[in-house]
């Protein structure tokens, strides 16, 4: 089978030669270890000041070689890829004020992060977000509809149609893309969850009027021949403990938008594959009548089982994940092992499961335990899976 074969198979609940593997997500560090050369893919700090420094078609050349050559590296089967900013694009650089401090022109200060090494909210100085008028959430909502829509730039699909042009017919290529969690107002997550809260006849209608924009959205895609085979929606809705608010609250008001999405979505003939972190096991099969293909970034560690899940939704959505993001950059090998062998024995049979990190492959992900993870799907992961292998 060709990697994209091995996608669709597993999608349609049918066992492919072998369980494929992705990511949405893989930082610097591991196309470094893994390719043996710089990049400024996904390089942090280090590719934000490649964009002050106006070098946007360096950091897009990075992302077409360096990407494919990864994913043909490690033999996945997948590829990710997002729209970039257009030619010419050179924000302005923030004011440094240290080493690792810098400011906004409102007065907002920024830390390079000692752990991720992104350039991350320190101290904010705007005050609390007003409540939105009623009247004029209720005429926003009247005038969505006849929005424009307005087509980016050419050069902006730059990357995407590269990946089309040159792994479309062997990959799955799969375009990263924007979604709805608990829409709100604020300036930071916690305040726009205090808000969800404080002021819910107001993040009601900011929710139907996201929604409405989330599934307009798709007719750019209408627009132009990309030739992609699915789209991952990306949007949090829960934490490491639990949902980010109520299930009830996703359901009533969230939930009929996901699935007004995923139907359009799979109109046009693409998949729709869900990025969505956390506890979400309270509407895990509200996202599988929703109609999404698969689920990405399950976090064992936050209490998703990969054994429960296939029980429960196993036969509906594809289970995308199995190796712990945390044993990734602070275990050893036989910590993958582990992984593996629970998540193979557990949700591939049948089909219907992909493996990748429970998260992605972030900063300080050791090369060793990424190895791992090929080693394991390439001599346990063929089917039929025999947990004999599992050594």
């Amino acid at each position: 089978m060709t990697p994209k074969e091995r996608v669709l198979a597993t999608l349609a609940h049918r066992e492919p030669d072998r369980i494929p593997w992705g990511e949405h997500s893989i930082d610097y560090n591991v196309y470094e270890d893994i390719l043996g050369r710089k990049t400024l893919v996904q390089a942090k700090f280090r590719e934000t000041l490649a964009w002050w420094e106006g070098r946007r078609d360096e950091i897009v050349e990075c992302v077409k070689r360096d990407r494919l050559d990864l994913i043909r590296a490690l033999e996945m089967d997948i590829i990710f890829i997002s729209r970039v900013p257009p030619k010419g694009y050179k924000p302005d650089p923030l004011e440094k004020l240290d080493d690792a401090t810098y400011r906004d022109k409102a007065g907002n200060l920024y830390r390079i992060s000692a752990t991720t090494h992104d350039l991350m909210p320190y101290k904010r100085v705007s005050t609390p977000a007003e409540p939105p008028k009623m009247a004029d959430l209720e005429a926003t909502l009247g005038r969505v509809d006849g929005e424009p829509l307005t087509l980016p730039d050419e050069s902006e699909w730059e990357a995407v149609r590269h990946m089309v042009r040159e792994a479309g017919k062997t990959h799955f290529v799969m375009l990263m893309w924007g979604d709805i969690s608990f829409p709100s107002f604020g300036h930071t997550d916690e305040e726009q969850l205090m808000n969800l809260a404080l002021y819910p006849e107001e993040c009601a209608l900011i929710t139907k009027i996201a929604g409405k924009r989330l599934v307009r959205g798709l007719d750019l895609l209408k627009k132009v021949a990309l030739g992609i085979d699915g789209i991952m929606p990306c949007g949090d809705l829960g934490s490491s403990t639990g949902m980010l608010a109520s299930p009830c609250w996703y359901r009533e008001h969230v939930w009929p938008w996901h699935k007004a999405f995923c139907d359009k979505a799979h109109a046009m003939g693409l998949k729709v594959l869900k990025h969505c972190c956390g506890n979400t096991n309270a509407v895990e099969e509200d996202l599988a009548a929703a109609g999404y293909d698969a689920h990405e970034a399950l976090q064992h560690s936050g209490g998703m089982d990969l054994r429960d899940l296939k029980r429960r939704v196993g036969g509906k959505m594809t289970l995308w994940s199995g190796i712990w993001h945390e044993h990734i950059i602070l275990g050893t090998p036989a910590d993958i092992r582990r992984d593996a062998a629970y998540a193979f024995g557990h949700a591939a049979p049948g089909g219907g499961y992909i493996m990748g990190s429970s998260h992605s492959l972030a900063v300080d992900a050791k090369r060793e335990n990424i190895l791992e993870m090929k080693r394991c799907r390439d001599q346990w992961g063929v089917y039929p899976i025999n947990p004999k292998r599992f050594v």
